[in-house]
């Protein structure tokens, strides 16, 4: 069998839809709603099943003919090793620095890493999308974003 970009992809998403799906089961219940129709796990479930159909699906369909053999060339790992270590420093900052500067850093970066090079393209890319994603999550949805460790020493909390 010969290996596609389709089935690499297809199966890197199938296992983590199978991953995503057995530790949905490790999200807290209130007490009573594993009795309800819908509960935290509900959503977390779907999405997997879901995951997992369309992963298969494209495994199904992949062609696996001489004409899309699999070529590495072209690709730019060196750059996806920068974006996936950018990652892993937003996650990081986000418990010293907060929701919002940890976004606008991780976004800069980002587009830093990207080649966009203008500090004012920088930051009318990043400020207004981070402080909407802010206001959606803390305003309209009411979840609570800790303002962070460095805001917290600073100006207590």
């Amino acid at each position: 069998m010969i290996f596609t970009k389709d089935h690499i992809g297809g199966l890197i998403f199938l296992c983590l839809s199978v991953t995503y799906g057995y530790y949905a089961g490790d999200i807290a219940l209130l007490p009573g709603d594993e009795y309800e129709p819908f509960h935290a796990q509900t959503l977390p479930y779907a999405l997997a099943i879901l995951g997992g159909g369309l992963s298969l699906a494209l495994l199904i369909t992949a062609k696996s003919d001489l004409n899309h053999k699999l070529s590495l060339r072209g690709y730019d790992f060196v750059l996806v090793a920068k974006l996936l270590v950018l990652v892993v420093l937003f996650a990081l900052a986000l418990e010293w620095v907060g929701f919002l500067l940890a976004t606008v850093f991780f976004l800069v970066g980002g587009y830093w890493l990207l080649g966009e090079r203008r500090p004012k393209m920088l930051l009318l890319a990043s400020v207004p999308f981070a402080i909407g994603i802010w206001f959606a999550l803390t305003q309209l949805l009411d979840v609570y974003l800790a303002p962070g460790q460095l805001y917290t020493q600073l100006f207590g909390g």
